[in-house]
């Protein structure tokens, strides 16, 4: 009888190691769109780009400028709520509003751009405004205090920091707007390491991610087009989304998805665009304007069924005809460089 419950159970196993060796079909994972101008995240099939219905609706919990969605360890979405200068956390099953992650203005947060977690577990947050912040800082990935001010306003001469990932090297990374750089900074201390990539004037760089070749993706929201740095390097490679065919108008974050391909949000087509992964050309409107009530395409995130693929992981409303949802010309303003 033992023998038999041992055959049996071998069998159980055997079984199940062999079916989890098998391509099985799998729920499609989803893209989730901000909609900047009615304060909401919406959700879609990342396979055909059709629409699924209003992961966060509208106003919920406070949201005012929804930028910067990322997945957290939890697996609950922390989105950045720009005009209430605070981070707020949704169940990232349902969208329900959880609670107030970072409070208003904690640690001097003003005009927050973009997020991410890093290895430590923290989150770092870019704080834009460059009269009274101008920096990146640091809160606790579990409780949302304040830890400290992780780079110091203007370290490395950083104005207007954007953008921001940390790197395969375990370094910070960050879009330094007004000064058309890529900034770098020691991911353990927060120190300023070096001017990693310039770009030409006028490209006010945005949203960044690296690639699984591990280059550096850049979104330059003053010229329409995706440009591509060597990860070690900092060297241009190439422009790699050069916008010939003109559907791209204001880019503001490349993401790539499961399928290789490139997904970036368009703002001032209000779409989300997808091109080829490996070669940069143009493939499809991904999400079309206004398709299931989006109003202001801004960041992205995946999601998949089990496990999360984050983005690594942007002032009134009337700014949006430049690049409103993301703060730009909220930053250029500010600066007395919009005119």
């Amino acid at each position: 009888m033992i023998a038999r419950h041992y055959f049996q159970a071998s069998i159980l196993v055997s079984t199940l190691v062999g079916l989890s060796s098998l391509n099985l079909p799998v729920e499609a994972s989803e893209l989730l769109v901000g909609s900047f101008n009615n304060d909401s995240v919406l959700r879609y099939d990342s396979a055909t780009g059709n629409f699924i219905d209003t992961l966060i609706s509208s106003g919920s919990g406070g949201l005012d400028g929804p930028v910067a969605l990322s997945f957290g360890q939890d697996q609950n979405l922390y989105v950045i709520s720009l005009f209430t200068d605070n981070i707020l956390r949704y169940d990232g099953q349902t969208g329900a509003f959880i609670g107030e992650f970072v409070t208003s203005g904690n640690g001097g947060l003003d005009s927050p751009q973009d997020l991410t977690f890093g290895a430590d577990g923290h989150l770092y947050v870019s704080s834009t405004n460059s009269q009274t912040s101008n920096n990146i800082l640091r809160f606790d990935g579990e409780t949302g205090e304040f830890i400290d001010e992780f780079v110091t306003a203007g370290s490395g001469g950083v104005v207007a920091p954007f953008g921001l990932r940390f790197g395969q090297d375990g370094n910070l990374y960050v879009s330094s707007t007004l000064t058309n750089q890529i900034l770098r900074y020691n991911g353990e201390t927060g120190n300023f390491l070096d001017v990693f990539a310039t770009l030409n004037p006028g490209s006010l760089p945005g949203g960044l991610t690296f690639g699984e070749d591990d280059n550096l993706y850049v979104a330059n929201f003053g010229t329409n087009n995706i440009e591509r740095y060597d990860g070690v390097t900092g060297e241009l490679i190439d422009v790699f989304v050069d916008n010939s065919g003109g559907e791209l108008d204001g880019p503001v974050q490349p993401v790539f998805g499961e399928d290789g391909n490139l997904y970036i949000s368009s703002l001032n087509t209000n779409t989300v665009l997808r091109y080829d992964g490996e070669t940069g050309d143009f493939i499809d409107e991904f999400i079309s304007a206004g398709a299931g009530g989006l109003d202001g395409a801004g960041w992205l995130a995946f999601k998949e069924e089990e496990s999360i693929s984050v983005p690594e992981s942007f002032g009134g409303k009337g700014l949006i005809g430049f690049i409103t949802m993301i703060g730009i010309r909220f930053l250029l303003r500010k600066n007395g460089s919009l005119y």
